[in-house]
C-alpha cells in the first residue's frame, strides 16, 4: 500500500487530532442539538488512502467512531476480504454528526462540515479516494467540477481529478448501507471493492497505468 514517506506522519496525526478536536465541539449546524459524540474519523491517515461516507449513524453517535454498525461490519469485511485492514486506511463521512433518525443529510448540513473534509484531505493529501454512496460521491466529485445524477451511473469507475498536492483517484461505489437493504447490490459492492483492492495495491486496472509508477512522481 503506498504511504506518505515523503512527509512526517506524525505531523499529519497532529493535524487531524486538531481538527477533530474542532469537530467534536462544532455547532454550525443543528445537528450538534442532538448529537451524543461527533464522529471527526479514523485510521491511518499516512497511508494515502481514504474512505469517505455520508453521515454518522446510531452506532457512531454513541461511539464517536465511524462505521462501527452493520454497514461498518459489512465495510470491514469488504476490506478483510480483499485483503486490507481497516485500520490501514482513513475513514470518515462528509457530514460528521448523526441526522436525526438515520436521515440522509441535507444540503445545509453538507455545507457546513464540508470546510472540515476538505481540511482533512488537506492534512492527508490522499492519493486515492474511495467515495461510499451517492452524498459522498456527489461531494467529492462536485469539489471538482463533476456533476453526479446517480450513483450507479458513477460506481466501478476511476475518476482522476487534481488537488494541490497532485492528481489522485476518486473510485466511487456504494454504500454499504445499500446492500444491506437491497441484498441484490451486494454482488456489485463486492466486485468494486476486488477492484479498490487492485487500485490499492497498485496494481493495474483496465488498462490504466499502475498507481505504483503514478505515485513515484511524488
Amino acid at each position: 500500500m503506498p504511504s506518505s514517506s515523503s512527509r512526517n506522519c506524525e505531523e499529519i496525526k497532529r493535524e487531524l487530532e486538531k481538527i477533530a478536536e474542532e469537530i467534536r465541539v462544532c455547532t454550525r449546524c443543528p445537528l450538534h442539538l442532538n448529537r451524543t459524540n461527533a464522529v471527526p474519523g479514523e485510521g491511518d491517515p499516512c497511508s494515502g488512502v481514504v474512505f469517505i461516507g455520508e453521515a454518522p449513524g446510531q452506532s457512531e453517535d454513541v461511539q464517536g467512531r465511524p462505521f462501527v454498525g452493520s454497514a461498518g461490519q459489512l465495510l470491514t469485511q469488504l476490506l478483510s476480504s480483499n485483503g486490507i485492514s481497516r485500520e490501514s486506511v482513513f475513514i470518515t463521512n462528509v457530514v460528521k454528526c448523526r441526522p436525526p433518525g438515520n436521515r440522509e443529510p441535507r444540503e445545509e448540513e453538507i455545507k457546513a462540515c464540508l470546510p472540515y473534509l476538505r481540511r482533512q484531505l488537506e492534512a492527508i493529501k490522499p492519493r486515492v479516494i474511495i467515495t461510499l454512496g451517492r452524498h459522498s460521491t456527489r461531494t467529492v466529485l462536485g469539489m471538482h467540477g463533476r456533476a453526479v445524477n446517480s450513483i450507479m451511473g458513477v460506481r466501478g469507475r476511476e475518476f482522476m481529478v487534481e488537488e494541490s498536492w497532485g492528481s489522485l483517484v476518486v473510485f466511487p461505489t456504494l454504500h454499504p448501507a445499500a446492500a444491506l437493504y437491497n441484498p441484490g447490490m451486494r454482488s456489485s459492492l463486492e466486485d468494486d471493492f476486488k477492484r479498490i483492492s487492485r487500485i490499492i495495491k497498485g496494481e493495474e486496472t483496465k488498462g490504466q497505468k499502475t498507481l505504483d509508477s503514478f505515485f513515484a512522481k511524488y
